[in-house]
Formats: structure tokens, sequence, C-alpha cells
């Protein structure tokens, strides 16, 4: 509860860090209806996304996106509460975090998109066989406390006998967008980074990927897309044909190579090469890290909730059905 109990005094940032010149609602350009899309980041992990993009899927079902970087969860979730945003893709417990605080009009996810944890720990050195003991007196930059790249990376240290309290300092000071920096830069031992940042880092000789954080973690519905019921309520074709358009691109992945997402989506990475773009594609294929249909199974909120309890961020379950609206993925055609 304590991450959003600030939800008011980040609502201006988000909107600084996500509005867009083009106006806040949804609106009619050149026969494609506008929508405005926070993400939580940018990174490969979201490939379904921009390969529904640039293969025409959200396209052939009348909508263009307007895509913005919230730069974390807290800020997208200001930016839909605020009405600057349509959609927001994010980690569901953002949505937890909104409905516990009691807002009527609290933001449902409607679509899944990735099913593990995304990102990779980065070690300054390069250590042989890690086992999660390196850690043992080193710090770690995880992302904001009550986030679930946070909350997953501490449940993996609580599954490794490790207390993270006490036996390694997590600095959860660094915002969300600046730990690549950070981390490139300061004394910090490990990183928890998306990619390409990951392999960037890597390539530039500042840090070596020691393992994939989604591998270890097992499946959780780490990211999804989500807006104010009202919304939904007022522009059901609309959510329904960015859920078909999202549940094609999560196809296409499933069938294609790395090399070939990457030529397909390489014009949203311009600083980052095809050959870099695959080898981080290939990272996400390997740890299964995609969801295959936009819907989201009880069975894996309810993980989520679990390591949220374990994190001590969540005192209670959250009815499914109070955040979770699998509508839209049931009849995506």
């Amino acid at each position: 509860m304590r991450y959003w109990k600030k939800i008011l005094s980040v609502l201006l940032a988000g909107i600084m860090c996500c509005l867009v010149a083009a106006g806040c609602s949804s609106e009619k350009e050149e026969g494609l209806t506008k929508l405005n899309v926070c993400e939580v980041t940018h990174s490969l992990f979201y490939a379904p996304q921009y390969v529904a993009i640039s293969e025409g899927f959200f396209a052939e079902e009348g909508l263009e996106l307007e895509l913005s970087n919230g730069g974390g969860a807290d800020k997208v979730m200001a930016a839909i509460l605020s009405g600057d945003m349509d959609i927001g893709l994010a980690g569901p417990e953002a949505s937890i975090y909104v409905y516990n605080e009691g807002k009527e009009d609290h933001p449902q996810v409607f679509a899944q998109l990735t099913k593990r944890d995304g990102s990779f720990l980065v070690a300054k050195e390069d250590i042989q066989d890690f086992t999660w003991d390196d850690i043992k007196g080193k710090t770690v930059i995880p992302g904001r406390k009550g986030g679930v790249p946070y909350m997953t990376l501490e449940y993996i240290i609580k599954e490794n006998g490790i207390d993270p309290a006490t036996e390694t300092t997590l600095d959860d000071s660094i915002q969300f967008d600046l730990m690549a920096g950070a981390f490139s830069s300061g004394t910090a031992d490990f990183v928890t980074l998306f990619e390409p940042t990951a392999s960037m880092i890597e390539q530039e000789g500042k840090g070596h990927i020691v393992c994939s954080i989604g591998t270890e973690s097992g499946e959780i519905p780490y990211t999804a897309y989500c807006a104010k019921q009202s919304y939904m309520e007022e522009n059901p074709e609309i959510i329904q044909g960015f859920t078909n358009a999202v549940a094609k691109g999560q196809q296409w992945v499933k069938e294609h190579t790395a090399e070939e997402i990457a030529e397909s989506i390489v014009d949203f990475f311009p600083d980052t090469d095809v050959e870099t773009l695959s080898r981080g594609l290939q990272s996400y294929i390997d740890a299964d890290a995609w969801n295959a249909t936009p819907v989201m199974k009880k069975e894996a909120f309810q993980r989520l909730q679990d390591v949220m309890i374990s994190a001590g961020e969540l005192s209670e379950y959250v009815p499914f059905e109070e955040i979770i609206n699998n509508s839209y993925a049931e009849k995506v055609n």
C-alpha cells in the first residue's frame, strides 16, 4: 500500500512524462482512431506490441498508437487516472494498488502481454557459474520498492535462502529509467535491466549478464494492458480491436525467429543494430517470456499476489474479477 500513498504527488510527473502533443483523448485521423498508450518502459520485452504495430495489426483494427514511455508503473497509472492516456502497459500490481485505495473508477487489466519477469541480472564483475550466494554483502539496484521488478527479485532472493534485509543491500533510490546509468557510473555490484539495455551494457564492457530473472522466478503476469472501467465501457469496440491486435502480435512472434522479429521492430530501436536486437530477443524466447494469448489465468494472478504479500506490499488477496477483465481477450478473433 505504501507504494501508492503518494500517488497524487507523482500525478504531475506522470502527466509530464506521458503527455503527447496530439492531445490526450482518442481521435480520428486519416480513418484511424488514434490511441495514446503509455508503456512502463521501452524494451524488447514488449516485442509483440511493436510487431503488432509494424506488421499493421493495429491498423487492421482501425487503430493508430501514439506510444509514450512512462518511466515507471506509478507514472503510467497516474497518466491513466488523470485521463491523459487512454491505455497503459504496466504491471497488474499498479491496478491492485489503486483498487485498494478505494477509487471507484479503478483501472482494470484487459489483456496480458508477458508472463515472466523481463529483466536480467547484470554484474560488474565477470562471475563464472553465478549462484545467488554471490550477492551476499553486495549492493543491487532492483528498481522501485513496491514494483514487480523489485518484488520479484526479492522473492527469488528469499527462495534461495537469503535474507534481503540483512544479507544484501537493495538500493531502491534509483529511478527506473536511470538504473543503467547509475550502475555504469556508480559503485553498485548488480543491477536488473531489460533488453536491449542489458546486452548493450555488456557490449560496452560495463557489466556482465549472469542470469535471467524471469527464468529464476517462474511464470507471473508481469506486464499487461489496463484502462479505466469508464473508458472501456464507453469504447468497447476500441478495446476489442486493441486486444485483437495484441493477440496477432503474440501469435506472430511465436511463429518467427529472433532475427525475423528484430527485422520487424528495428525502427523502434534506432540506436541498436539488428544483431544486438536478435540476441536480446533470443533471450526472451529462451525464457518463454511472452503470453501466447491476451487471457490472464486466475492462478497466475494469484502467484503475483503471493509475491506481493511476501514483499509486504499487500495484506490480503484482491478478488480476481475486480482487477482482471478477460471478456475482450476471450473474444479475440
